[in-house]
C-alpha cells in the first residue's frame, strides 16, 4: 500500500495548500516501571480446546514492551505462548514460575489468582 493510500484512511481527501504536509498521529504509550505494574498471573482453559494457558493481565504500556515480557516469561519457562489484547500468554500451568520471574525482576505488585 502506497504512502498515498495511508493518508485517504485517515480521512484526507485533497488539499489545495502546496505547502500540505501529512503527519500521522502518534499514539505512544508510556510504559510504567516494573514496580508500579500491578500484573494478575491467573490460570485460564476457555476457548482454547481445553488447553491451559497461564495469561499475565494488567501490563500498561507499549505493546512492544509486553510482546518482550512475554518473550522473556517463555524462555524461563521453556514452554510456547504469545503476546494479545493486553494478554502475555504462557502455555501449560506455569503460574509459579511466572510469578517467580516477575518477582525477580522488580514486579512487585503482582497478584495471584
Amino acid at each position: 500500500m502506497s504512502k498515498k493510500q495511508q493518508a485517504d484512511r485517515m480521512g484526507f481527501v485533497f488539499s489545495t495548500d502546496p505547502n500540505f504536509m501529512f503527519e500521522k498521529e502518534e499514539n505512544k504509550q508510556v510504559t510504567l516501571p516494573p514496580a508500579q505494574q500491578l500484573l494478575i498471573v491467573q490460570l485460564d482453559t476457555k476457548q482454547r480446546g481445553g488447553k491451559t494457558v497461564t495469561l499475565v493481565s494488567g501490563y500498561e504500556g507499549a505493546d512492544q514492551d509486553l510482546a518482550l515480557l512475554a518473550k522473556h516469561l517463555r524462555n524461563y519457562c521453556g514452554t510456547g505462548g504469545s503476546a494479545k489484547d493486553g494478554l502475555a500468554i504462557v502455555q501449560g500451568d506455569q503460574r509459579e514460575k511466572v510469578y517467580q520471574w516477575l518477582q525477580k525482576n522488580g514486579y512487585t505488585k503482582t497478584k495471584r489468582k
